[in-house]
């Protein structure tokens, strides 16, 4: 059985909430703020991968030793 979910995360959500609100004339925040929820989850990844690249690396140095 296949089950696969569809739609638009909840960043992606927060972010066109945040557009139409701004476009609406409802917020006026700068458009760095607007977009800002589309950043949150390449952060999380690039945070991540960071971190694993330091395991792997420090795993490396300490079985040379």
């Amino acid at each position: 059985m296949n089950s696969k979910s569809g739609g638009i995360g909840f960043y992606s959500a927060l972010m066109i909430l945040f557009i139409g609100l701004k476009l609406g004339g409802v917020i006026n925040w700068s458009w760095f703020w607007v977009l800002f929820p589309i950043t949150i989850p390449i952060t999380i990844l690039l945070f991540v991968g960071i971190v694993f690249l330091i395991i792997v690396l420090l795993d490396k140095v300490l079985k040379k030793r």
